[in-house]
């Protein structure tokens, strides 16, 4: 039997017709709204032509929903990130503008028709792609999430950053169409590099670092993508214009950007981002290396402490995102009480693999203080650690791959913060 003391959706939708006024409180009846009973600017007067903004632009009222980045953890922008504004996402899709940056020495300017690909090492025959050669190859589009190994790094001795587009924002979503590796490859022959099951691929961007990461062969030819469009348009020039490297569910450092050769060897470069960089370091000092994937890891965007309740008690929608680079997301539990009970959320539509899931959960807020946390379980049936169980594996000292489970304690006037539930 239903609780008659809970408001209903249905009853709550029916009266916010009388809350003309918003928020918690109701218009009183009979007291007429100018925003209803008289004609506004907007209806009075012609808007902008059709050539007034040839590239849209976001309207003013939403200038709040831009990348930030936080000052003090880099020396220089020029080799720093930013990170996106999920707290003010919905869906699954990350606008280009939006979609967080990382550079390791600035972004770049190269025409396409200054641009080159090489393809050399054990190869049959060593090629040079430029763009346009590029566009006459075969074209996929697939959906991918993009997520800076150090996402949520900084959370590893404690509650830090008090916003989830700082302690989760190095992470993006958005369709990536371009040639599949696995075609370019064969293309310039392996017959050359004899059994494949232990050849690497190292790939290298044209910026002034030479960024550049070894890839097993296996994953080079499984679903690696030449990308050169991302939503449908160009690449932006901090994505890596005119071309990058899509890398599935793997660390966003080896989604080179401006990439400029593919070399076919038969080991790891062992270059500084596999060795010093993109390493987890355990407790006693030892590094991990070779930790590619990103595991399952969900957040609650919304309420957090960049998007707190302000629509007063009632109805209230909880939601967030789950993503892992082993495969679908099948499950998202959300508990209020800091992990002692969970219920389960509505999963949105899902699209491809290694692709952001969007969950909600349909609730009632009336001034309860909640411990926020989201845990997310993937197809392989790997569910979202605790940062306890983290620790215990690997201690304090990693900056990387930290995909435990965040809590924000919402307080009873619907603020929220950063707190630690371990």
């Amino acid at each position: 039997m239903s609780d008659p003391t809970k408001t209903s959706r249905r009853a709550f939708l029916r009266g916010s017709a009388a809350a003309l006024a918003g928020g918690a409180t109701a218009a009183s009846a009979g007291t007429p709204d100018p925003l209803i009973t008289e004609v506004q600017d907007w209806a009075s007067s012609l808007g902008d032509g059709v050539d007034a903004t040839p590239y849209g632009l976001p309207i003013e009222f939403e200038g709040d929903v831009v990348r930030r980045n936080v000052p003090w953890l880099t020396a220089d922008t020029i080799s720093s990130i930013n990170f996106t504004p999920i707290h003010a996402l919905d869906g699954t899709i990350t606008p280009q503008g939006c979609a967080f940056e990382r550079h390791h020495s600035g972004a770049i300017e190269l025409r396409k028709e200054d641009y080159r690909l090489m393809i050399n090492g054990l190869v049959d025959r060593p090629l040079v792609f430029t763009y346009a050669d590029l566009e006459r190859f075969p074209r996929e589009n697939h959906v991918y999430f993009c997520e800076c190994a150090a996402n949520t790094g900084m959370e590893w001795a404690g509650a830090q950053l008090n916003g989830v587009q700082f302690t989760h924002g190095m992470i993006h979503n958005m369709e990536y169409s371009g040639v599949s590796l696995r075609t370019l490859l064969e293309e310039a022959g392996l017959e050359t590099a004899g059994d494949l099951a232990d050849k690497w691929v190292f790939v290298e961007g044209a910026d002034a670092s030479s960024n550049g990461r070894s890839i097993p062969m296996e994953k080079a030819l499984d679903d690696v993508l030449v990308a050169f469009k991302a939503n449908g348009e160009a690449l932006r020039k901090e994505h890596g214009y005119p071309v990058r490297l899509v890398v599935p569910g793997w660390e966003g450092n080896m989604w080179v950007k401006w990439i400029r050769r593919i070399e076919v060897m038969d080991g790891p470069v062992e270059s500084r981002e596999e060795t010093s960089k993109y390493t987890d370091v355990l407790a006693n000092g030892v590094a991990r290396k070779w930790t590619w994937v990103m595991d399952a890891k969900s957040v609650i965007t919304s309420p957090s402490p960049q998007s707190p309740i302000k629509h007063g008690h009632g109805p209230l929608v909880i939601t967030g995102l789950a993503w892992s680079g082993h495969g679908k997301i099948t499950r998202v539990d959300v508990s209020k009480d800091g992990g002692i009970t969970w219920e389960t959320a509505r999963l949105g539509t899902q699209g491809d693999t290694k692709a952001l899931t969007r969950f909600y959960l349909d609730t009632d807020w009336n001034g309860e203080e909640w411990l926020l946390q989201a845990r997310a379980m993937d197809e392989t049936g790997y569910v979202q650690p605790t940062k306890d169980q983290l620790r215990e594996m690997r201690g304090e000292n990693s900056i990387y791959h930290n995909n435990c489970i965040q809590t924000w304690y919402v307080k009873a006037d619907g603020e929220a913060e950063n707190v630690e539930v371990s």
